[in-house]
């Protein structure tokens, strides 16, 4: 199980500029749930608050107000039932791909054979087996990014949160790897909480979107797609795609928020 659920969660940040204290409410009594092997994606726009909502899921910043559980649990801190992927791979750079997996299966506790093995087998399911012995510099940015993935699965976590992990990709690579992803949910089943700035990416990913803006909930929308995705191409021609993206882009730009 690896339900999601953001419950009243509000988070403020206070900030002193030139002696004065200033708060910004980041999250505003944010609800909304991610059920189990769902794909949800957050967007809107900067400073929006998608970020900070995911941070606060991972438990690197504690809420203001409110909280999140997974399976009924509320979280407290960081823990091994949360996996995360950042917007850029964050990889320890005197570590090989494979060495920069088992680091985190380390932290889990786990030693032995059964360490490399793991790290090895999860190299392997995004597409890394002959790449695990290279050290950051010498991976390209999608395959820096594969190895983040993997990293975060290996520890075999229920939520997978994603912070725009495709952002600083070329469309080439992007679209390469939110195809490498559907296949990977296809056969993990991981719940998966995806923040995205890319309306394209939201509908090619997600079942559901949340849409943010101000911290709050704009609106919440099923991405009407049918479910295994594997030809993009073909996705993005389904008049399903284009009618939600427009949802989508109108939820943006709209006034209303779902309280």
């Amino acid at each position: 199980m690896g339900e999601v659920t953001f419950l009243d969660v509000s988070k403020r940040f206070f900030l002193r500029v030139e002696g004065e204290v200033h708060h910004v409410q980041a999250l505003d009594h944010v609800n909304f749930t991610v059920k189990d092997g769902e794909i949800v994606a957050l967007i809107g726009p900067s400073g929006c608050g998608k970020t900070t909502a995911l941070r606060v899921a991972m438990g690197l910043d504690p809420s203001s107000g409110g909280r999140v559980t997974v399976d009924g649990h509320e979280i407290n801190g960081c823990g091994h039932d949360r996996g995360m992927v950042f917007q850029h791979a964050e990889l320890l750079p005197w570590l090989s791909a494979l060495q920069n997996v088992m680091f985190g299966l380390e932290m889990k506790g786990m030693r032995g054979a059964v360490l490399r093995e793991t790290a090895e087998r999860y190299l392997h399911l995004v597409g890394l087996k002959d790449s695990q012995h290279r050290r950051p510099h010498q991976l390209s940015g999608g395959m820096k990014q594969r190895v983040g993935i993997a990293r975060a699965l290996a520890i075999d976590p229920k939520v997978l949160l994603m912070d725009e992990p495709f952002g600083a990709l070329d469309a080439q690579t992007r679209e390469s790897l939110q195809g490498e992803l559907l296949d990977l949910h296809g056969r993990t089943g991981k719940t998966i909480l995806f923040v995205t700035h890319d309306l394209d990416e939201a509908v090619l990913i997600a079942d559901r979107i949340v849409v943010m803006k101000n911290g709050r909930v704009q609106e919440i929308m099923d991405v009407p797609l049918k479910r295994p995705r594997p030809d993009l191409g073909v996705v993005r021609g389904a008049p399903e795609f284009a009618e939600t993206r427009y949802r989508v882009w109108r939820a943006i730009h709209d006034g209303s928020t779902v309280h």
